[in-house]
């Protein structure tokens, strides 16, 4: 199973999702070929209503405790309750380029 795969999978076991997207980065970054390091994540959930972002991302972080500590570098997050999302229009922001690591 990838690393997208897993988040995907721990994500939705752990909170009532109306919407998901995990989208692997790490091409975007200085990382060898084939690696699953950085992240970008938009969630959508009910169980964010009232939450600062912050609260939002300790879920996050807290659901994917292994995967941070033993393989994950980098991880985006976009957390939105649907009232929020569709405020938004359903559209996350872009993801900057890679400043880091040398790449050039």
């Amino acid at each position: 199973m990838s690393m997208r795969e897993k988040i995907i999978s721990k994500l939705n076991d752990t909170f009532p999702i109306s919407f998901l997207d995990v989208m692997d980065e790490s091409h975007m970054h200085n990382t060898p070929p084939g690696s699953e390091s950085h992240f970008k994540v938009v969630i959508v959930s009910e169980l964010f209503k009232g939450k600062l972002p912050v609260k939002r991302h300790q879920l996050i972080y807290g659901a994917l405790a292994d995967e941070m500590r033993d393989s994950i570098h980098a991880l985006a997050l976009h957390t939105y309750t649907p009232d929020e999302w569709l405020a938004r229009e359903q559209a996350a922001p872009d993801t900057p380029d890679c400043r880091g690591g040398g790449k050039k």
